[in-house]
């Protein structure tokens, strides 16, 4: 699987796998199936409750064909139906969830990327670019990624409080600051994301070394173990 290097706000190097050009296109060929059901559902509403106004005909049914990807990106966070159904997402260069204006950049550019020779040059983008990125992609600075299940530990099982009578396994997480914590999360979600464990590999060196730390714990567990220390001795 193709995948893309990012450099994380923590100076840390994430291979991403990169959405397919079949699972873009399959996405993006259910969305059109999406908008048009959208479209007719709307113009038999419009029929049957016997709306003359030509300009609310226009207005209603040129929504959903418009903005139907936009709208669904910035509420689903980066994700329309379709790449919902494909587990796929839009996130930037920098590993970061993308923002509104990127997803509206996307949009913006899409009328290049798909309406000049029936969406050819974003499948040549796409294909030979080696970051996944149509148009719309490069000037906004995003692409899209494949989401990767992994039965592994989650952000919010991580960030739990520790019972009362929980005694810390490493007495050192006291050192760790809020740029620490950060990093940690941020490793997990990759891993538990995308599959990839270089991140989590990353940090579990970095903070053994700064903490002085010697485990024999899988990096995940130590992680995990490293976080409900310190929600344990700072609760205190």
């Amino acid at each position: 699987m193709q995948t893309i290097q990012v450099r994380t706000t923590q100076n840390v190097f994430i291979h991403y796998p990169l959405a397919s050009v079949g699972d873009r296109i399959l996405a993006y060929l259910f969305d059109r199936v999406v908008v048009i059901a959208f479209v007719i559902a709307i113009g038999t509403l419009l029929y049957n409750l016997d709306v003359k106004n030509q300009w609310v005909w226009i207005l209603l049914l040129g929504f959903p064909y418009l903005f139907y990807s936009v709208m669904f990106e910035i509420f689903m966070n980066g994700q329309t139906l379709g790449k919902h159904i494909l587990k796929i997402r839009v996130i930037r260069l920098n590993g970061t969830p993308a923002s509104v204006g990127d997803f509206v950049m996307r949009w913006v550019f899409a009328i290049i990327d798909f309406g000049v020779l029936g969406g050819a040059i974003a499948l040549i983008l796409v294909a030979a670019g080696g970051k996944g990125q149509r148009l719309g992609d490069m000037v906004a600075g995003t692409t899209v990624i494949k989401l990767v299940e992994q039965q592994e530990i989650t952000a919010d099982q991580v960030f739990v409080t520790a019972e009362t009578e929980y005694q810390p396994v490493f007495t050192q997480a006291i050192q760790l600051n809020e740029r620490d914590v950060e990093l940690i999360q941020r490793a997990l979600e990759v891993n538990r994301d995308t599959g990839n464990a270089t991140p989590v590999l990353a940090v579990t060196e970095k903070l053994k070394t700064q903490l002085g730390i010697q485990t024999d714990l899988p990096p995940v567990k130590f992680l995990y173990t490293l976080i409900k220390d310190f929600n344990h001795i700072t609760s205190q």
